[in-house]
């Protein structure tokens, strides 16, 4: 896995996207599995690809990180939406199929977290999921986040209107969690 570790855990590590990560991103992005979990329902081509990774991750407004396990690439974790004022921001993340159920997702989402909390002095974190996905629904839970609220019929995925469960996370809350 190229390109120097920002973060680490105790089985991943989470690094800046690079140029050379573009081909993983597009393949796994298309994959349904993933698409249908984000919300996304049109294929996305090499060039849409390297456009968000020019637009939106080589930009100052968001951190996106490439989750790795001994140097391959299993999937990718964000914080976005920042309010600074306010001092809160939305994280989201995605693995790869081929690494579901192995714990790499919840890591890297405790981590983003910490560093959320600790270097970038959020006082709230926020995520939202649709209604069919249990296992980011689970994630989250297991984080410390709190569902908070649902926005129904709030998007369009597989030919219908699906609920988006918001999730929310105070720094106090996940202190007092151990999470400091």
């Amino acid at each position: 896995m190229p390109g120097p570790v920002f973060l680490e855990g105790e089985r991943i590590a989470l690094r800046p996207i690079e140029e050379e990560d573009l081909e993983f991103l597009q393949t796994q992005i298309n994959d349904p599995t993933i698409w249908r979990s984000i919300g996304r329902s049109r294929p996305l081509n090499g060039e849409q690809e390297r456009d968000f990774f020019d637009n939106v991750v080589c930009g100052d407004d968001t951190v996106d990180l490439l989750i790795g396990v001994d140097s391959t690439p299993v999937g990718t974790i964000g914080l976005f939406e920042f309010d600074w004022e306010a001092r809160t921001a939305e994280i989201g993340y995605w693995i790869a199929p081929d690494h579901h159920d192995r714990g790499y997702g919840t890591e890297a989402t405790e981590r983003v977290v910490q560093y959320a909390f600790d270097q970038l002095g959020l006082h709230r974190i926020a995520a939202h999921v649709f209604e069919f996905n249990d296992p980011s629904q689970r994630l989250l839970e297991k984080v410390g986040f709190t569902k908070e609220g649902v926005h129904r019929d709030a998007d369009f995925v597989d030919g219908e209107h699906r609920d988006v469960y918001w999730y929310g996370l105070l720094e106090d809350e996940w202190r007092s969690d151990g999470g400091d």
